[in-house]
Parts: structure tokens; C-alpha cells; sequence
């Protein structure tokens, strides 16, 4: 504001004994579009990169996460039978949950309490391994498995602020408006049809950056495919280890009542 008010002042008392110009020559309005269009395509183009970098990490963690719990289980394949079955038949039940219950939460920016009860199942049939070799394995695949939900939760939440956002809402309609005010009033086809073909480019980025900042909903998201493949095979190996046994959860990774 007081560099505007500084200009205005320059423009009214300092132009004259610097320029030796009319009162009425100047920078007509289509001269300042320009740097107003240049502000809002940069100002997209950074949003847009935020976004979509907190896409991707969205996408490594929930990879991680499903390599985490496929390690977790095959690490079970060294320990006892008993403690076999619990950590197979849990990680089944953490997938399901994650898969049924977690993912459509964090299309809505926030998690669920269902797969929590899985991990911490998961923790105590890890009591009865303490002193053995396998345990400090499975502790250490469990953290990282932790630790790959946590990062993927924190990334189902929007990374552009609700002001950010608006504000650059805002930018569009500004200089789509002032481009419309510089157009010809005749013989103007060709210049509507454009500024109607940037029109819908700029609105085409808007939504694409709203779309890409929530990666678990959306068009653009992050579908549960490797925690679904993950789940598939523990399943595998508990079926395989223990063909008599059922699980302690329904498909929806629910627990089973006594």
C-alpha cells in the first residue's frame, strides 16, 4: 500500500518535471494484464507442483506401508506357530480394515479407528516372542508399518490452505474479468473465442490442483491396490499355514463377536 500511494503521489507531482509528455499518454489498462496474467500462471504453476507433491508422497507411503506389513508377515514364517497364526491373521485383519474402512475416511481428510485395533493386536502377540530372535524383526517391520500409516494419514489432509486456495480463486476472476475489459467492442470473434479457450484452461488447473491436493478422494487419487495385494497374500499364507483356522475379523476387517 505504500508503494501504491508512493506512485500515485510520484505520477501526480514528480511525473511532470520528468516527462516531457502529455497529461493524458500513459500505460493504457490492457498494458498492466499482462503481469497480472504472468502473476496468475505462476502463482498455478507453484500450487499446482504443492499438490502434486503431496500426491506422490500420499502414493510412496501407502506403498510403503503394504511392502511394511508383507515383510511383517513373512518375518512371522520364523516364529512359533501359535504366534505365526496371530501375526498373519492380524495383518489380514489391518488390511481389510485399512481397505474398507480407512481409505473412503481419508477421502474426506481424516482417518479411522478401525485398522488401530489390528495394530495393536499386532503388538501384543509380539509379547510372547520377547527374547527371541524373530522379535526384533517384527518390531522393527511393525514401526516402519506405523510409520508409513502415519505419513499417509498426514497426507490424506489438504496441503494448500482453504486461504491460499480462495485467494488464488480470486486471481482468476480478476484477470479473466480484465482481460474481458480489454477486448474490442467489434470484430471481436476471434479475441472471445481465445480469452473463452484461456478461460477454461485456468479453470481446468483450478480444479486439477483442488482435485490432485486430496489424494485419497477425487478422480485423480490413490486407489488401495498394494495394502489390497498385501492383504491377498497374507491371507494366502495363513490359509496355507493353518487351513483349519478362521480369521478373527469379517471382509471389512470388523472383529468376529464370540
Amino acid at each position: 500500500m505504500v508503494a501504491l500511494f508512493a506512485g500515485l503521489a510520484a505520477n501526480r507531482w514528480l511525473r511532470p518535471r520528468l516527462l516531457n509528455v502529455d497529461d493524458d499518454e500513459g500505460m493504457a489498462v490492457k498494458d498492466l494484464v499482462g503481469p497480472l496474467l504472468t502473476m496468475t500462471v505462476l502463482l498455478l504453476s507453484f500450487v499446482l507442483v504443492t499438490a502434486n507433491g503431496s500426491y506422490g508422497k500420499a502414493e510412496v507411503a501407502s506403498r510403503g506401508e503394504a511392502r511394511a506389513l508383507d515383510q511383517l508377515v513373512e518375518t512371522a514364517e520364523y516364529a512359533p506357530a501359535a504366534q505365526r497364526a496371530l501375526v498373519q491373521a492380524h495383518a489380514v485383519c489391518y488390511a481389510r480394515a485399512v481397505r474398507t474402512k480407512e481409505w473412503p475416511a481419508m477421502g474426506d481428510g481424516h482417518g479411522s479407528p478401525a485398522p488401530s485395533v489390528w495394530s495393536t493386536n499386532l503388538r501384543e502377540s509380539f509379547k510372547s516372542l520377547a527374547g527371541e530372535p524373530v522379535f526384533g524383526m517384527l518390531v522393527a517391520a511393525d514401526n516402519r508399518r506405523s510409520d508409513e500409516r502415519e505419513e499417509r494419514l498426514t497426507q490424506a489432509t489438504s496441503s494448500i490452505p482453504s486461504t491460499i486456495f480462495w485467494f488464488l480463486l480470486a486471481t482468476l476472476v480478476i484477470t479473466v474479468a480484465a482481460l474481458g475489459v480489454c477486448l474490442p467492442r467489434r470484430n471481436n470473434r476471434g479475441q472471445i473465442l481465445t480469452l473463452v479457450v484461456i478461460t477454461a484452461l485456468l479453470t481446468t488447473a483450478l480444479v486439477i490442483i483442488r482435485d490432485v491436493d486430496r489424494p485419497f478422494g477425487g478422480i485423480i487419487n490413490v486407489a488401495p491396490t498394494a495394502i489390497t495385494e498385501a492383504g491377498r497374500q497374507a491371507e494366502r499364507d495363513f490359509t496355507n499355514n493353518h487351513p483349519s483356522a478362521q480369521l478373527p475379523c469379517d471382509s471389512d476387517g470388523i472383529p468376529r463377536t464370540v
